[in-house]
């Protein structure tokens, strides 16, 4: 875990997928065809908690959603890259857009279309669900699923080992 939180000190940038890791991976789809995702308030909230910390906020997802693009702009995301068929591509357009280097970029995936994002970010993240062969390249698996904490779990994993945690859960009334 040393290694983990030595890792999670360094990250100014945090990027997350969003089919699987921001939700539950189940796709729903209304009879009309409109697609509808559920996001958890308390993934939201831990990465409010992250922003006002000062790490800048991403999302990187190969399909692309209106119901993403209202999530991102209710938690504040500015960096959002949707219909990202090639996710590497994306994530190094971030890494240029903040003036960053990877070993500064945490990312949190569930698939193999993550793994060349995986490869190259300075802590690289997978849920429990995700195969084995995303498992086996990523540096923290969290405990709870996509959708259900994970991204929660990943924010305030760097918060605490970048020493804010604490003011941060008093700044938001705790």
């Amino acid at each position: 875990m040393r290694d983990i939180y030595s890792r999670a000190r360094n990250i100014r940038v945090a990027a997350f997928d969003v089919d699987g890791v921001l939700t539950d991976g189940t796709l729903y789809f209304t009879a009309s065809g409109e697609e509808l995702k559920a996001f958890s308030a308390h993934d939201g909230h831990g990465m409010k908690m992250l922003k006002d910390s000062g790490v800048a906020l991403a999302i990187i997802s190969s399909r692309s959603s209106p119901c993403v693009e209202q999530r991102a702009r209710g938690l504040g995301i500015e960096l959002l890259f949707q219909g990202a068929a090639d996710k590497l591509a994306a994530y190094l357009d971030l890494l240029g857009r903040c003036g960053v280097s990877g070993a500064a970029c945490a990312y949190v995936g569930d698939d193999l279309a993550d793994l060349p994002v995986m490869k190259r970010c300075g802590l690289a993240v997978a849920v429990p669900g995700a195969p084995a062969a995303v498992r086996r390249h990523a540096h923290y698996i969290t405990r709870a699923g996509g959708g259900r904490g994970a991204a929660r779990e990943v924010c305030e994993l760097i918060l605490q080992a970048q020493g804010s945690l604490t003011a941060r859960i008093a700044a938001h009334g705790g």
